[in-house]
């Protein structure tokens, strides 16, 4: 990690306080969020692609991010 990306001590006292499930809800957000950048990234770069064609390149990417 960079320096620049290390949380803030504000940041993991924030964390430090969230119950496990708050925790998991944070991580399920930004997991989905992640997903549709991608999948808006990927009609970008391709607009061409149908929708389906779309999300099975992302479930693609997600599942195997080792191919990439």
């Amino acid at each position: 990690m960079l320096p620049d990306e290390q949380p803030s001590p504000e940041q993991m006292a924030i964390f430090r306080r969230m119950t496990p499930e708050q925790r998991w809800q944070v991580a399920h957000e930004l997991y989905w969020t992640a997903r549709r950048h991608k999948r808006e990234f990927l009609r970008g770069r391709h607009p061409e692609r149908s929708e389906s064609e779309l999300d099975r390149e992302v479930r693609r990417i997600f599942l195997c991010p080792n191919l990439i």
